[in-house]
């Protein structure tokens, strides 16, 4: 007699099936999963291509105009001049892929938009564009733009959280009324050196906000700064100072009508003023 042919029984059949079930069911979440983080960094990517492409078309002064990108939740748009017109038939919008969201929008003055000078490049508000899952927001990435313009892509960490609380952005207060104040003077110690600012130029119409910024070149070295105002009273104004340390090199002292107001050494490091009414620097 011969050997008796044994074949898979109908529990067997069924448990491999299930396997082989559980198995494509797993691949496809890992796929899936891939899919849409390809998604996410490639989203973000384009973003900052905006950012660097808005700020190209801003030093080659196309259509002698400024150009600038909007951010709102599930898109954002390319855009001519310095503030975002939603009725302009130059603006190019680009949709988010349903499955993201941008979250956070934590731009200087509270504004939704990065617009860049004329001339220097520079950006006219800095600081983090959040861009998230909407199914995960642990899945996520941040979009820095520094004061400079320089727009750089890196995922939550706490170096990058930190990163930004340093002396490349920093708060002063000053207790006094500076709507009358002649001259903002940068002080360069080791040259020797003074630029005076006319503080009046720099003062909208109102006086109720001040805005300078500027490339100084000294010694073949260029010093980009930039001060605005974030508070401009009768009694008080908060300045905002923006000097990022891999772009300045050299000590500087900050003064109003004579009274100091901070001071960087050469790598950057902040010392309160020595003006009475001037605050400790605040780090953002």
């Amino acid at each position: 007699m011969g050997p008796v042919k044994k074949g898979f029984s109908l529990i067997e059949f069924t448990i491999v099936l299930g396997i082989l079930g559980i198995l494509v069911v797993f691949v496809l979440i890992v796929m899936n999963s891939f899919q849409r983080e390809r998604v996410l960094s490639a989203s973000a990517e384009e973003i900052i291509n905006s950012l660097r492409l808005a700020q190209s078309k801003t030093l080659a002064s196309e259509q002698a105009s400024s150009y600038g990108v909007y951010f709102e939740n599930d898109k954002y748009s390319l855009f001519k001049g310095n503030f975002f017109d939603p009725a302009s038939a130059d603006n190019e919008i680009h949709r988010l892929h349903s499955s993201l969201i941008i979250s956070e929008i934590n731009l200087t003055d509270s504004t939704s938009s990065v617009a860049f000078e004329r001339l220097t490049g520079y950006a006219l508000a800095d600081g983090t564009i959040k861009i998230e899952m909407v199914s995960d927001a642990s899945k996520n990435k941040i979009i820095y733009i520094d004061s400079s313009g320089m727009a750089s892509l890196s995922s939550i960490s706490v170096d990058d959280l930190e990163r930004l609380k340093d002396s490349r952005h920093v708060h002063v207060l000053y207790s006094q009324n500076t709507k009358s104040a002649a001259a903002l003077t940068l002080f360069f110690p080791e040259i020797s050196y003074t630029e005076t600012i006319d503080y009046q130029a720099y003062l909208n119409t109102d006086k109720t906000e001040f805005s300078w910024k500027d490339t100084i070149p000294l010694g073949g070295i260029d010093q980009k700064l930039k001060i605005h105002s974030h508070e401009l009273s009768d009694t008080q104004t908060l300045f905002c100072i923006h000097r990022d340390r891999r772009y300045n090199t050299k000590a500087v002292n900050i003064s109003l009508d004579g009274q100091n107001l901070i001071n960087y050494n050469a790598d950057g490091e902040t010392f309160q003023g020595s003006s009475f009414w001037a605050g400790p620097p605040d780090p953002q």
